[in-house]
């Protein structure tokens, strides 16, 4: 891989040692991935946010990174493992933990967002932007239906962007590398949002490259359908983008009711729960609002955690949709996410009730509590009065 002079300076750490081993991530994937150069980026999304995700090995690399590393680029971040305005549950190991992350950041000078969904937050980029975004419904969603161009990147090649303000030239970034050569044929009828997370996890498992074609789903899909499918696309595999149509592919996989079948049983593995998530990926404005129609004049059974950032529930406040909610009885957790966060352990929970595939599947694999996955009318249906 080619570097510029002032590339290969910063390699051999005439620059501080905190640039050289960020040029020494990115220059490693490079080589990795057939990269003829790096190639300037506007903006990183980091992740390795939540204590759960990184880990006391995590907290001490960050500490340690953010007294000398500063972000050259536009950078935002993922959700943290909590709502520290509702840290009731949260042990004091995690809430510190967690609060070294957020220092750790905030000292780059990270934009705190603590959202995976930047795309409803924030303005985006124009279509062709090269951007690095590690959370991998983010990538999925940009790639695919914005056109902006990101790999699925590592938290660590993100971060590694947020300071240098550079990437790899390589698989989405180039225009053949986003053709696709599977083409996934639904057979069946879409029945809710569930299904296209459904379909997204089963094209993520099957498809082994960077982009993958879906056919028999409509020329265009609504936002949260949109949210659905990446979600599950970057939850079970590899692949960082999808194209709508039927173009011609050198594959193609159909798919009909019995593979949905059998994907929704490897993730739902419980009949009901003990309590109720919503919002992996979080929540957005249309979600909200959806969710409270539904659950106009009704009560949750069970307690109800609705996830979303801080800026949508900011928003939801102001035009009446977070009133409408907590007297149905959702209570609102900002700045984290369904996934691996420490409200919903084993110690507390046997099962968790949730309409999202992702969720589903880190529920259950990383905080080992079993999963009832329904979609969101269905829950509404069941767990109100």
């Amino acid at each position: 891989m080619e570097l510029t002079r002032e590339e290969e300076k910063a390699l051999r750490g005439e620059k501080g040692e905190v640039l050289a081993s960020a040029y020494r991530i990115l220059a490693a994937i490079g080589e990795a991935t057939g990269a003829k150069k790096l190639i300037p980026v506007r903006w990183a999304h980091v992740s390795g946010v939540n204590y759960n995700t990184i880990g006391d090995a995590g907290v001490r690399f960050l500490d340690s990174f953010s007294k000398q590393a500063r972000v050259a680029i536009r950078t935002t971040v993922n959700p943290m493992g909590y709502d520290l305005k509702r840290p009731e549950g949260i042990s004091e190991k995690f809430a510190e933990k967690q609060a070294s992350i957020v220092r750790s950041y905030e000292q780059m000078g990270v934009e705190p967002s603590f959202t995976c969904t930047p795309y409803e937050v924030f303005d985006m980029p124009r279509k062709g932007t090269q951007v690095s975004f590690a959370e991998s419904n983010a990538a999925v969603f940009s790639n695919s239906l914005l056109g902006i161009k990101t790999n699925k990147e590592s938290a660590l090649s993100a971060l590694a962007s947020s300071v240098t303000g550079k990437a790899p030239l390589s698989d989405l970034r180039l225009d053949e590398g986003r053709n696709p050569e599977v083409k996934i044929q639904a057979d069946f009828q879409f029945e809710n949002e569930l299904d296209y997370g459904l379909l997204g996890y089963f094209a993520g498992k099957t498809v082994k490259g960077s982009s993958v074609a879906l056919a028999g789903i409509g020329d265009s899909l609504s936002r949260p359908q949109a949210k659905a499918l990446s979600a599950g696309i970057g939850t079970s595999g590899s692949c960082g983008m999808f194209t709508l149509g039927s173009p011609k592919t050198k594959e193609k996989v159909s798919v009909g009711r019995e593979e949905m079948k059998k994907i929704r049983d490897e993730l739902s593995t419980a009949d009901d729960g003990d309590v109720i998530t919503f919002g992996s990926p979080q929540l957005g404005l249309e979600e909200l609002n959806t969710l409270a129609s539904l659950t106009e004049g009704r009560k949750f059974k069970k307690r109800c955690m609705i996830f979303c950032s801080r800026a949508i529930h900011n928003q939801a406040v102001k035009i009446g949709l977070a009133g409408k909610l907590e007297k149905a009885g959702g209570e609102f957790m900002c700045d984290s996410c369904t996934c691996l966060t420490p409200y919903v352990t084993r110690e507390n929970y046997d099962s968790v009730v949730t309409s999202s595939v992702k969720a589903a599947y880190y529920m259950h694999n990383s905080n080992k509590v079993g999963v009832a996955l329904k979609d969101m009318k269905t829950i509404v249906k069941e767990y109100t009065q």
